[in-house]
């Protein structure tokens, strides 16, 4: 099992790397931020162990990078107790924290249950369709060659979707991931939402190739080809 250590201090990576190599872990480093997100994208880690406070990109933009991507379990290993601190990088995606100084065994428990619920595959974090580059990573789009600037609910949406290319995903599952379990039923929102995606990204907004409306049930994301015929089923949102 593969463990990613970000950390800007050395001692740590060194110490950290000893005890979590006896213990049966493959270890690899990274010094800041901007190291963790390419070791991330090059080497699948089964956990990400970081710091907050790197240089480059800190903690918090590591994770939103490898979330727009990747289900990976992410432990965060912070100096920082503040509960701001623990709330941002939460809701930025982590799925735990620890603070330090810890305890080894208490480290230990905390890896082994993150890593039980592994997920067996990771999206590619750079999709191509059309004339369109998604890096959900870096969180770019080039459509033709020019950028194209999405909301982060737009962002959301897409990531969604392109995280599961060919599969229905529900309005439900969409609706409580973007806007909690409240706007289960305000399809309208997600409606809309749709529309300016396909307005930024499809060569034919109402005749739609790859953002396609599966019928009362939800939406699919179909990479396809540039020269694919138009999808007459997914044409209304």
């Amino acid at each position: 099992m593969r463990i990613l250590i970000a950390d800007d201090d050395p001692q740590l990576l060194r110490a950290l790397r000893i005890t979590l190599g006896a213990t049966g872990y493959d270890v690899t480093t990274a010094a800041d931020g901007a190291e963790a997100v390419a070791r991330a994208i090059e080497e699948h880690p089964d956990l990400v162990m970081l710091d907050l406070g790197m240089p480059r990109l800190d903690g918090v933009e590591v994770i939103e990078a490898i979330r727009g991507w990747s289900a990976t379990p992410i432990l965060v290993v912070s100096g920082r107790t503040g509960a701001a601190d623990k709330v941002e990088a939460l809701d930025a995606g982590a799925d735990d924290y620890v603070t330090k100084p810890f305890q080894i065994d208490e480290l230990l428990a905390r890896i082994r249950a993150l890593t039980r619920r592994i997920p067996a595959v990771e999206a590619d974090p750079v999709v191509a369709f059309g004339d369109v580059v998604v890096d959900l990573a870096a969180r770019t789009v080039v459509r033709a060659g020019a950028p194209v600037r999405l909301t982060p609910t737009e962002w959301q949406l897409l990531g969604m979707l392109l995280r599961s290319p060919s599969r229905l995903v529900t309005r439900q599952a969409l609706l409580e991931e973007i806007w909690g379990t409240r706007h289960v039923r305000d399809a309208g929102s997600l409606r809309l939402y749709v529309s300016q995606l396909r307005k930024k990204l499809e060569p034919e907004p109402a005749h739609p190739r790859h953002l396609l409306t599966e019928a009362g049930m939800g939406y699919r994301f179909e990479q396809g080809s540039p020269d694919a015929p138009a999808n007459v089923q997914g044409s209304t949102p």
